[in-house]
């Protein structure tokens, strides 16, 4: 542990004065440094490579890392092959009801469980005395997580650098384009990175968020802090209902814009996006937006950030050929392991485009050949990639069964997934190939699942899997002979043995 927390030390000498503790370690990210400190390199070593030349400002989402951290690192990526000397965080302001100024914390340092970073004193003083909507009161700072999130990316990326940490009290026009032209002129000459901490639209269904977020993060890329105010009022007018907001950090979008133009920033590029309906824990029915935005006086290199897009979906779902199956065994181990050594999981994109489909899948973990836990998702509701890392994850902690899945029994296990066919009902037992078809029954409310494989595996002939479905489902053994409803599928089987 104390390698960790040597890590994130003083570029100078140790400051005096306020230090901020963590407020939200543990719960928006790991508290132990470890784990921290190993979160983000993997979400770096995952992130989009720099696609523009050295950042002048960046967008980048302020949810907890299991959620966005791909997103934030994607854009911190960007910037990751620079030396800073000054990374000012730019935070919106969830906690202090009222306050409508900017808190600036302007001397001391700011703690994470990766160690202590030292505060810009100098610029803090400069933004106190050139503005006059800025105040020392930290008070907005003491519960803010926008602002808190980034420094730990800053820490392992930037180790030398000192931060001014910010919080924007309110959207105000005037008020936040006044400070981006102030840190402009502090900034200037300077080797100073601006963050700005904003996640995008707030609690719409899915493909809803999908079209709001692109519209606002256009919008971003503009550098025009104006437009940004219009586009997001107009937005939030016409999914009133649907939408509680475009994005909560329209407020430091609006300064790093501001600053990033006086800087002699020329263009926004969108990095990247998903929102939390992507990852494989959210629910597509209310989601929250993530982009990640870099200001930049450089070219873009197109081919780099194409790389990343979700691929079209097929028109139709195939067999899966071997380059697939191996990134989905491939995609659920890297998710347990991620959770057991870091608390996240990856993001599942990237992948080969016919995992866009919508299948339901299993997966199935043995230990040594023996059942470690098996879990599944069987409506076509979700690209198969997400249900494979998703029934990963479920299979390996979630299953009664069993107790939750351990790091140091993880090389033992060996990973297999089964992919399903579309079922279809069938009027008698008799229609049921054993070896061929996976058997859902269904009676008085309950319902139980036998993979294809499981009959072969057991030895059973079908009244023997007919029999085992309803001890299964929690009913009389032959309640299978009248009244139950039975479908069948198929199931394309593959374990990391095969390969």
């Amino acid at each position: 542990m104390s390698t960790f927390l040597g890590q994130g030390c003083y570029a100078g000498e140790r400051p005096q004065g306020y230090v901020r503790p963590p407020a939200v370690a543990g719960q928006f990210y790991p508290s132990d440094p470890g784990r921290l400190r190993l979160a983000i390199q993997e979400f770096i070593k995952s992130a989009v490579p720099p696609a523009t030349e050295k950042p002048v400002g960046l967008v980048v989402p302020h949810a907890g890392y299991i959620f966005s951290g791909q997103i934030c690192a994607d854009a911190f990526r960007q910037a990751g092959n620079h030396r800073y000397e000054i990374v000012v965080i730019l935070g919106t302001n969830h906690t202090a009801p009222g306050f409508e100024r900017i808190s600036v914390q302007a001397k001391g340092a700011y703690r994470t469980p990766l160690g202590t970073v030292a505060v810009d004193e100098e610029v803090a003083a400069a933004l106190l005395a050139d503005d006059s909507d800025c105040t020392a009161d930290v008070e907005p700072q003491k519960r803010e997580h926008s602002v808190e999130v980034q420094v730990p990316f800053v820490q392992v990326l930037f180790p030398e650098a000192r931060i001014v940490p910010i919080v924007i009290g309110a959207p105000d026009y005037t008020m936040c384009t006044h400070l981006g032209k102030v840190l402009a002129k502090v900034l200037r000459n300077r080797n100073a990175l601006i963050v700005a901490s904003s996640d995008l639209s707030h609690y719409p269904e899915y493909n809803t968020a999908v079209s709001i977020d692109h519209k606002t993060l256009d919008a971003i890329a503009l550098l025009d802090p104006k437009e940004l105010d219009s586009v997001i009022r107009n937005q939030e007018r016409a999914a009133a209902g649907r939408v509680d907001t475009s994005a909560c950090g329209e407020a430091p979008i609006m300064t790093a814009a501001a600053a990033a133009r006086e800087l002699g920033a020329t263009r926004g590029v969108v990095v990247s996006y998903a929102n939390s309906g992507d990852t494989l824990i959210g629910d597509v029915s209310r989601v929250v937006g993530y982009g990640a935005v870099v200001y930049t006086t450089g070219q873009v290199k197109d081919e780099v950030l194409g790389a990343f897009k979700h691929p079209p979906v097929p028109a139709t779902a195939r067999p899966l050929r071997a380059p697939e199956k191996k990134w989905l065994l491939s995609f659920a181990r890297e998710t347990v392991r991620r959770y057991l050594t870091t608390e996240t999981v990856p993001l599942p994109r990237a992948f080969p485009s016919q995992l866009e489909c919508r299948q339901g899948a299993f997966v199935t973990l043995k230990k040594r050949g023996d059942l470690r836990g098996c879990i599944g998702h069987m409506a076509e509701d979700m690209p198969l990639a997400r249900t494979t890392g998703l029934m990963a994850m479920q299979a390996a902690f979630n299953d009664s069964r069993f107790t939750p899945v351990t790091l140091p029994e993880l090389d033992d296990l060996e990973f297999e997934v089964s992919v399903l066919t579309p079922f279809k009902p069938i009027a008698s037992a008799d229609e049921i190939v054993i070896g061929r078809d996976g058997v859902v029954l269904a009676k008085s409310g309950r319902s139980a699942v036998f993979l294809p494989q499981v009959a072969t595996e057991q030895g059973w002939k079908t009244p023997e899997l007919l029999d085992n479905l309803c001890r299964k489902a929690g009913l009389p053994v032959d309640a299978w002979k009248s009244g139950a409803q039975l479908h069948i599928f198929q199931a394309q089987v593959f374990h990391e043995g095969e390969f």
